[in-house]
């Protein structure tokens, strides 16, 4: 793969590496009551866009034929938002005994937060032949928990910012993110045709978005000449992170491919990726509303900004192997 196409496919990380570097050399332009304005750019009309854009492009009509498969939609959404948070609060538990930075600490219980991703638990099911309806309905399902469990489970494991009460923090919760997807639901409803028909660069949008607030947010960080960022421990957090990705997904495959759990080998690929991957998408904005005010705020989105490529490595480098355990269980694997 040549370098163009190369920075084609890696264009969103590049780009966070970008933003970030950007808000370092000119964290004035980001700052709240800076040139930019995010306190109503950012907060209000940036993240509405997200969510119009979720709802807009999530095809939630083909959700039907996944629909009846309860017990394994039971199992992703409890993995990811039961069991995943309280084993990364536990874990934490032990690591607060360590010198490491606690808000990247604190980073990572809000990861284990998170609801699953729309894109890439689904394309790298769809990549080596799993249950593509069932990731696809986990994706969607998960997106619309997480509107409602993420900042609950956010509030109940980390509090949220005193400057900010928890009545506001539900009604931004609900003007910034539950309305535009409802409405842009609703403007599916007319354009599907012409959506299906065009096919508009819906990831892309979000993403560039999703830059404006992680620029923003970093220069809220440069800013403040109190915050410094211990490089040890962000390799340690970078390494645990892999760690806690490889660990349950190999719990998840156990428990999925054995005789009782009554789920088919594909079904165990997309539970696997829908389970463990967290969405980027929904969680930065969602830690913008809710810890409005902190000033530790991006180092505490730095473990997701961090879990968001590696579960992408992480899946890619599996693909194979994933491709050659399907291949050979696949006719042999039947529900019960």
């Amino acid at each position: 793969m040549g370098l163009f196409a190369r920075v084609r496919k890696e264009w969103f990380i590049i780009g966070i590496v970008l933003v970030i570097t950007c808000a370092k050399l000119a964290p004035s332009v980001g700052v709240k009551a800076g040139p930019l304005r995010p306190e109503i750019t950012i907060t209000y009309v940036a993240v509405s866009v997200i969510f119009f854009n979720s709802g807009l492009s999530l095809k939630t009509e083909e959700l039907a034929s996944a629909l009846m498969h309860v017990k394994l939609h039971f199992f992703v959404q409890t993995f990811t938002l039961v069991f995943f948070p309280i084993a990364i609060w536990l874990l934490l538990k032990v690591l607060a005994l360590t010198a490491i930075n606690e808000w990247l600490l604190r980073g990572l219980q809000t990861v284990a937060c998170m609801p699953p991703p729309v894109s890439s638990a689904v394309i790298l099911t769809k990549a080596v032949g799993g249950n593509e309806a069932a990731a696809i309905f986990n994706s969607a399902f998960g997106s619309f928990l997480g509107i409602v469990f993420t900042p609950l489970l956010l509030l109940v494991f980390l509090g949220s910012s005193s400057s900010v009460p928890f009545s506001s923090i539900f009604s931004q919760l609900f003007m910034t993110v539950v309305v535009p997807l409802i409405v842009g639901q609703m403007c599916r409803r007319f354009l599907r045709e012409c959506l299906d028909r065009r096919k508009p660069p819906f990831g892309t949008v979000s993403s560039v978005v999703l830059l404006m607030i992680i620029y923003t947010t970093f220069c809220d960080t440069f800013s403040n000449p109190n915050i410094e960022l211990d490089h040890l421990s962000l390799l340690i957090v970078v390494f645990i992170i892999f760690s806690i990705q490889l660990s349950f997904m190999a719990l998840i495959f156990f428990m999925s491919t054995r005789k009782s759990s009554g789920f088919t080998a594909a079904d165990s690929i997309a539970i696997m990726f829908c389970a463990t991957h967290k969405s980027l998408t929904l969680g930065i904005p969602m830690l913008k509303i809710v810890f409005e005010g902190y000033e530790h705020l991006s180092l505490i989105s730095v473990p997701l900004l961090i879990y968001h490529p590696a579960q992408i490595l992480l899946g890619s480098i599996l693909l194979p192997s994933i491709k050659t355990w399907m291949s050979g269980r696949q006719k042999t694997l039947t529900p019960i």
